[in-house]
């Protein structure tokens, strides 16, 4: 078995290195591990499954920043060109590795899985969960996917606007072409409804998808989708499943290089994204810095202030990994929390935020928020939103959101005295489809 499926992954290295990603005219149905074991190793190759999560929206927010001579030090022109927003050539070659391909590889490989147990009828309670991950996983890169090279999703228009293409067969002789944003979505969401009822609570390690880490996404993705009820609701299901996993600041040593520990209590789902020297040590505006009280633990686990007086971020939640999109707790709690203030239930959202907050702020120091003071604490919890999720591939879909809803945030950047505006709702907010992907395969690219 441990030949046939090296055999295996050679051949799946060789088809997905080649540049024409999604119309190579090899098939993965050549060569087919026979076993659940076999499958669920696919799913373990956690090199695929779990990291290279796309990195772009969190390049083009506005957690950190560039010097100038940071600007010139980044290695690809693309990498400059994604920095200062420009509607095009954004994204390296597939030859070189970018988010696109990393995003449709590890689909690729979901699907293959999923194809598998069906051929091979595998049956019983390890290939559910075999299935339930591939699905769950395959939701988790498309979400992820939708942050980048789509528009924000609004229900009046969701129909008419252009989503991702949807890969749903290892057989690569499929013509590709872009679903509606509106299917794009469903898809997201039926895939984690039915991987639901397929996992279990807690996996081995969380690096395999698991119930509460796909509650976890369909929170995310209504959030996104400004469906807050049905977001609430998954958040509660996700958070009641595994209670009492926050992580005490207090006792964390944040004197260490990356005091946050690697695959902690919080996380649910382990899922950095691409590696990017200019994202560790990021640079932080003051303006962010400034946001955390004296008391505030996070001001000292997340921020350290070079000799120069430059504040680097070090409270990566996937430690020296850098940047990641994990499903978390914490996450899940400001959730909870921001829903219940959009439905007008200002106790719960300061319970859950205050729930929290008590384990950030230096103990005995934390006043909790009271109705009283806060009768419309929305606000307040998206600035500790902010704040609790630096850095970890929130902000980018946020500010899509939140301009989608009126908030009318500008973005601004300066490189050499040379001033670059990203307006609230520009279409620039759907990253550019690698120019290779739209010439080898017909794909509509995003309007500029």
């Amino acid at each position: 078995m441990r030949h046939r499926l090296i055999f295996y992954f050679t051949f799946l290295l060789s088809v997905l290195s080649c540049s024409d990603f999604l119309d190579e005219k090899s098939d993965m149905k050549l060569a087919v591990p026979e076993t659940v074991a076999d499958n669920q190793a696919l799913l373990d190759t956690g090199g695929f499954i779990n990291t290279q999560f796309a990195s772009s929206g969190e390049t083009s927010a506005d957690d950190f920043y560039l010097t100038d001579a940071d600007f010139a030090a980044l290695g690809a022109e693309q990498d400059r060109r994604l920095y200062t927003w420009q509607p095009d050539y954004v994204a390296k070659p597939a030859t070189e590795g970018n988010d696109w391909q990393n995003c449709y590889r590890t689909i690729y490989i979901c699907n293959t899985v999923l194809f598998n147990l069906a051929d091979k009828k595998l049956t019983g309670s390890e290939a559910d969960n075999v299935k339930g991950q591939a699905l769950a996983v395959r939701a988790a890169r498309y979400l992820d996917a939708a942050q980048i090279w789509c528009l924000a999703y609004k229900g009046e228009t969701a129909s008419s606007l252009p989503g991702l293409p949807l890969r749903m067969d290892p057989d690569m002789n499929i013509p590709s072409t872009r679903a509606t944003l509106k299917e794009t979505y469903n898809q997201i969401i039926n895939d984690l409804y039915a991987a639901i009822q397929l996992l279990p609570v807690k996996q081995v390690a969380v690096t395999r998808m698991s119930r509460s880490a796909a509650y976890g996404l369909l929170a995310r993705t209504y959030l996104f989708m400004g469906d807050y009820s049905k977001s609430l609701e998954n958040a509660l299901l996700a958070i009641g499943l595994l209670p009492n996993t926050l992580m005490d600041y207090n006792d964390i040593d944040y004197t260490k290089q990356y005091p946050i520990a690697d695959r902690n209590s919080e996380v649910l789902f382990w899922a950095p994204m691409k590696y990017e020297t200019h994202l560790i040590p990021a640079k932080i505006p003051l303006s962010v810095y400034s946001m955390y009280d004296d008391n505030d633990l996070r001001k000292k686990v997340f921020f350290n202030i070079g000799t120069s007086g430059e504040i680097f971020f070090k409270g990566y939640y996937s430690n020296a990994n850098g940047s990641a999109c994990s499903v978390t707790m914490d996450e899940l709690y400001l959730i909870v929390a921001e829903c219940y203030a959009r439905k007008n239930n200002s106790s719960e959202a300061l319970l859950f935020l205050n729930n929290l907050l008590k384990t950030r702020w230096r103990k005995e120091t934390f006043i909790p928020f009271t109705v009283t003071s806060y009768p419309d604490p929305l606000q307040l919890i998206l600035l500790e939103r902010r704040k609790e999720l630096l850095l970890r591939g929130i902000r980018w879909p946020d500010l899509k959101r939140f301009n989608r809803d009126g908030a009318a945030i500008t973005l601004t950047r300066t490189v050499n005295g040379q001033t670059f505006t990203l307006a609230p709702n520009d279409l620039r907010y759907a990253v550019a489809i690698p120019e290779d992907v739209i010439s080898l395969s017909g794909l509509q690219q995003n309007k500029r």
